[in-house]
């Protein structure tokens, strides 16, 4: 099964300005959620893709953007959690007349693969992306309506998408999967004249667009001379939209079903205040930085001081990076050690230090070990997601169950008490609370029939599926 959680860019101008800037500049908006690759695509040419980081091709953009000048882009940035990070899966891929970009999981890839018809799949070799543009073709050899060539992929397929495509003729079309699974939002720059869409909002607010709305799910949007028409392709209740974007992945600024990112972490904060208040605590501190909200949050409702305990180097190499969203151990411990305490914040102090999740336990240990190593004189770490137990199918990088610390700690164990006993003792911390379900949900806003926990409690009912769980060696491709 393939793995990526990226983001999506699709841009068409009505006044026929060349877009290709601001379709960078969305990328770079973007680069949080993924750092291994990028791309663009206009019509007529063969897609520019580069490995790294948007900004690391810098001295090429005043060459691109001459290169590639169009009324027309769709872009990618990459994040990858199955096969080689190499040049061939970067995004946006071309099949035939179709340019595609892909944010999501396929989850049956090598079923789909057997029904693009002399295809052999291997994760070495190609991507689940590749293949759903190649079955997309398929389907529509026979009327090019791509409007029926999603309603009959979206039933072949297992997983989530939201996808952006860019056809020969200069249309740009983008369809999100019909339970809503990843983010996609419509907006407009009045200056250019132009439709957008984008993974997350923050993607417009650094060009000056407007957003105008989400995508809905099973939508069906087009870019072309005639404007922007719409369709929907399938209509499916309940949704199911990760809850695992508010908490950590998507921009504190972005809006995402007409909810601040930003509010909802500081009410994520609150909330876990009122569930665990600890006695005699003396600070507050973030792991930086997607925490921040959420311990501003319980300061404020305990009345205790907060500070920034913990600074990433953002001179290394490597500081600005994110560990979680990157594929290897070797490069997540690099990451996390370049966070440095302040230690007159810390020392003879009892910390209350506030994380978004505990995956594979990597960064959370390394953290207690430094907060440690600074004089404190207790460490209470509370976490805003539930604990991460099941591999996720539907684009975030949980794809091995063995990998997940609190499967490993804890598989048996049904209570919550007993699971976060188990994970501080192997974190190192005094004392570790996790947030649930229900109270996650009432600190977003949304119900929480209507939001993806699937990792937290295995219930894969959303997906329809009943998964079989991998090695990440089987998913890496690796053995």
């Amino acid at each position: 099964m393939v793995h990526e959680n990226c983001g999506v860019v699709g841009i068409y101008s009505l006044d026929g300005k060349n877009v290709v800037p601001l379709a960078i500049d969305c990328l770079r908006a973007l680069q949080h959620r993924g750092q291994e690759s990028w791309g663009i695509a206009v019509p007529g040419k063969i897609p520019f893709r580069r490995l790294g980081l948007v900004s690391g091709s810098a001295e090429h953009f005043h060459k691109l953007v001459g290169k590639y000048s169009s009324k027309a882009v769709i872009g990618h940035v990459r994040y990858s959690t199955f096969g080689k990070s190499t040049i061939q899966n970067a995004q946006p891929l071309k099949v035939k007349d179709l340019c595609v970009a892909h944010n999501g999981t396929i989850a049956n890839v090598e079923e789909l693969a057997g029904m693009v018809g002399g295809c052999s799949f291997t994760p070495q070799t190609m991507s689940d992306t590749l293949i759903a543009a190649q079955r997309l073709v398929n389907l529509m050899e026979v009327d090019r309506d791509l409007t029926r060539g999603l309603a009959v992929l979206k039933d072949e397929m297992v997983g989530s998408f939201c996808f952006t495509f860019l056809t020969d003729d200069g249309s740009v079309y983008a369809a999100r999967d019909v339970r809503g699974f990843r983010p996609l939002v419509l907006g407009y720059h009045k200056e250019f004249n132009a439709f957008l869409i984008a993974s997350e909002s923050c993607a417009f607010s650094v060009i000056g667009a407007e957003l105008l709305r989400d995508v809905e799910p099973g939508e069906l949007l087009k870019f072309s001379e005639s404007g922007l028409e719409t369709t929907q392709f399938c209509k499916e209740k309940p949704h199911s939209h990760c809850a695992f974007e508010y908490t950590y992945f998507a921009h504190p600024s972005s809006m995402m079903e007409g909810v601040s990112v930003y509010e909802a972490r500081k009410r994520i904060g609150r909330l876990l205040a009122e569930k665990f208040p600890i006695p005699e605590a003396d600070v507050v501190i973030p792991v930086p930085d997607s925490a921040r909200p959420a311990a501003l949050g319980y300061a404020q409702k305990l009345g205790l001081p907060f500070e920034e305990g913990l600074l990433k180097d953002r001179y290394s190499k490597r500081g600005s990076m994110r560990s979680f969203i990157e594929p290897y151990q070797a490069s997540r411990l690099a990451i996390s050690g370049s966070i440095t305490p302040i230690r007159n914040i810390i020392e003879g102090k009892s910390v209350v230090i506030i994380d978004d999740s505990i995956v594979r336990g990597t960064s959370s240990a390394s953290i207690i070990e430094t907060i440690r190593s600074a004089g404190a004189t207790k460490i209470s770490m509370l976490i805003t997601y539930p604990p991460i137990r099941y591999p996720c199918y539907a684009g975030i990088d949980f794809p091995s169950q063995e990998e997940l610390l609190a499967y490993r700690e804890a598989k048996n164990d049904k209570s919550e008490a007993k699971i976060a006993s188990k994970i501080s003792q192997s974190i190192g911390a005094d004392y570790v609370g996790y947030n649930d379900t229900s109270n996650l949900a009432k600190a977003i806003g949304l119900p929480e029939t209507e939001l993806c926990f699937t990792c937290s409690t295995g219930d894969y009912s959303s997906l329809g599926i009943k998964p079989i769980f991998k090695s990440r060696e089987e998913m890496k491709g690796d053995n």
